[in-house]
């Protein structure tokens, strides 16, 4: 198949990369990935290497593992934005181990593995990059990959699109467990290049830098070629059912909901609004598969964490508008939202579960219109809106080649408000004087700030 236009290019620069060291190439893999969002999304994925490093205790050679640390983004992080630890101590760990029940527990006994006393604290997603036997690993969230991770038979259809040389594990939330699996498919399957993690993404793997760059790259492409071929001549999310107003109207209109949503939903807490209108969402949203795919909720764990499990669609007609209509249903619809998470928190909570958060929804999907997020200053708002547009490309995806399946509602939670996401929050800086003040004036040029993407 000849190579598409808007293909994945290979940016490695093997000029630029010859003087580096092993640590550097990292470094240099991961701001390249993390530079296209078809690659990952905003803060989403890890990578990692395995390199020789000198003790400062004894001057001897030992192998450190680099990997990024919680938090941060691969695109734009630097060398501080990794973890280093002991390769022969985090082996050392799966003696420590007492199985899926006690699973959490294992996170607190990485800081003991750390090297040169880093103090970048190790992610949650640390064994999956220890224990797969090879130098360097790639962990990415592509739309492409996520759409066959995210159907009902992605099992089969990553068998299909890749052969034997790529190969999958079913949903299991990320930790100990999840890397033991990973090191068992890779050592029993030497000739695999990487596996699709149901529900979840894509880890590959190499014992150079840069094939292991190519490689993620290799394996995007892939699957971005075959749905593209699977899905020619299908219209999209079943075809449009709600017409698109035009770009003027569209922000008249998000122009007069932002301020009535925010009033709201910020009884407690100030939000900021972002407003996104653009063609991934205008398909979406006025698409005859709205109504069905949007209370399925994500399926990646990143999505949902930015996005929460699903979101509001305004009661808006746009080939009969009544904007009045519909802003005086709005308070209506938030209440019942609000009331559909509670009921959520309270079928799913545990006995330790962190107290319930903001109820409110985050993502506002408004047909013939647009989406609109809200978050607590302008930057998350973009953000969260990126996440649900990787979203949406993944159901387009899936839709297309099979069903498309959101993660059950217990594991969602179990995503949402796990205990050791609840602590990675409580670590963050206090919120600064003023945060989710308003920045613009209805109407205003920084108003409506439209998202620019190209999909895999």
């Amino acid at each position: 198949m000849a190579a598409r236009d808007n293909h994945l290019k290979n940016l490695w620069d093997d000029a630029r990369a010859a003087g580096m060291t092993e640590s550097e190439k990292l470094l240099y893999r991961s701001n390249l990935l993390g530079s296209d969002k078809r690659v990952t999304n905003f803060g989403g994925g890890n990578t990692s290497a395995k390199v020789m490093e000198r003790d400062p205790l004894t001057g001897g050679q030992v192998e450190v593992l680099w990997v990024k640390g919680s938090g941060g983004d691969i695109g734009s992080m630097k060398m501080d934005g990794f973890s280093t630890l002991y390769m022969e101590k985090v082996e050392a760990l799966r003696g420590l181990y007492r199985g899926v029940a006690h699973e959490d527990e294992m996170v607190a006994y990485l800081p003991h593995c750390t090297f040169n006393l880093n103090p970048r604290a190790a992610s949650i997603d640390t064994p999956l990059h220890a224990y797969v036997p090879r130098k360097h690993v790639d962990h990415v969230h592509s739309d492409a990959i996520i759409a066959l991770a995210a159907s009902v038979n992605s099992k089969a259809l990553t068998a299909e699109v890749f052969g034997d040389s790529i190969g999958w594990l079913p949903w299991k939330r990320p930790g100990f467990e999840l890397g033991l699996w990973l090191n068992k498919l890779a050592v029993e399957n030497p000739g695999m290049r990487g596996a699709v993690l149901e529900s979840h993404g894509l880890f590959t793997w190499a014992d150079d830098a840069k094939d292991c760059y190519l490689t993620t790259l290799e394996v995007i492409n892939t699957a971005a070629d075959w749905l593209a071929a699977r899905s020619a001549g299908k219209p999209a999310f079943g075809g449009l059912l709600r017409p698109t107003l035009d770009a003027s109207h569209r922000r008249e209109v998000a122009a007069r909901l932002m301020p009535a949503i925010r009033g709201l939903i910020s009884k407690d807490r100030h939000k900021v609004g972002h407003f996104d209108d653009s063609p991934e969402v205008l398909e979406f949203v006025g698409s005859a598969m709205l109504d069905t795919l949007a209370p399925m909720g994500t399926s990646c764990p990143d999505h949902f964490l930015r996005t929460k499990i699903a979101p509001l669609v305004v009661a808006f007609d746009p080939a009969k508008p009544d904007l009045e209509a519909t802003l005086a249903s709005l308070p209506a619809a938030v209440d019942a939202y609000r009331a559909r998470y509670s009921g959520y928190y309270d079928r799913c909570k545990h006995a330790d579960s962190p107290a319930l958060r903001d109820p409110n929804a985050v993502v506002y999907l408004v047909p013939g219109v647009g989406m609109i997020t809200f978050a607590a200053d302008k930057a998350t708002a973009r953000i969260s809106a990126e996440f649900y547009v990787n979203a949406i490309n993944v159901m387009r995806g899936a839709s297309a080649v099979s069903t498309y399946q959101g993660l059950p509602e217990q594991e969602a939670f179990d995503i949402e408000y796990w205990l050791l996401e609840e602590a990675k929050l409580q670590r963050m800086p206090k919120p600064k004087a003023l945060r989710g003040g308003w920045p613009w004036s209805p109407g205003g040029p920084g108003a409506l700030g439209r998202q620019r993407r190209s999909g895999c």
